[in-house]
């Protein structure tokens, strides 16, 4: 009876480092909407052979991270104006719920984390930073949303970020912002207050407002 060959443990390990790492690049905008990348590439600048970078681009495509034409062309994804009001509407559906099971177990520690990555925020912003301002945006989102001990719905939140970095990162470009999120207050408010509904009306406009700049 013929065996399958499986993949070695170190080829599985440069796969999921390869995965990881351009999984992150990707969700904190580091490259823009429509950027081509090739397997010789991904191959080179990871210094791993074909075969890590072919399954890292495979698993990613699968996520819609990337996309994959009929050619073989990979590319970030390039978002309609559908698409986005799409994955805002999902963005506002998911967080919400989210920051919403999040309230009872939001605790002043958990406040403070938040504010002190608001003021890391800040400092992305002056900085022009615009990876730093999205990678640190999504941890004062996360930080909240992990206290909602809804994994299945973290995760999905965490897809949507995925598709949409390149798209954020264009969407900074446009904002030129000068201070953090003026709705990170009012959720940072919220919480303090125990309010259910100030919160959910702060998340709600925090993750659509700048998105219907692009989709208008």
């Amino acid at each position: 009876m013929a065996m399958t060959a499986r993949p070695s443990d170190a080829t599985t390990v440069a796969h999921d480092r390869v995965f990881r790492h351009l999984r992150s690049r990707i969700m904190h905008g580091d490259l823009p909407p429509g950027q081509a990348l090739t397997l010789r590439g991904i191959a080179k600048d990871y210094e791993v052979s074909m075969t890590p970078a072919r399954e890292a681009a495979r698993r990613l495509v699968a996520e819609g991270a990337l996309t994959m034409s009929n050619s073989g062309r990979i590319a970030t994804p390039e978002l309609s104006n559908d698409r986005i009001e799409e994955l805002a509407a999902l963005r506002a559906l998911l967080e919400v719920e989210l920051a919403s099971r999040a309230l009872p177990r939001a605790h002043m520690a958990l406040i403070e984390r938040m504010q002190t990555i608001n003021a890391v925020i800040a400092d992305a912003v002056q900085r022009g930073d615009a990876v730093a301002y999205i990678r640190t945006n999504l941890e004062f989102h996360r930080t909240l949303y992990l206290r909602a001990q809804a994994p299945a719905m973290l995760a999905m939140a965490e897809t949507v970020w995925l598709q949409m970095g390149p798209t954020m990162r264009s969407l900074y470009g446009r904002l030129r912002r000068t201070e953090p999120p003026q709705f990170h207050r009012l959720i940072i408010a919220a919480l303090k207050a125990g309010d259910e509904p100030g919160l959910r009306l702060a998340v709600r406009s925090d993750v659509t407002q700048g998105l219907r700049m692009l989709a208008g």
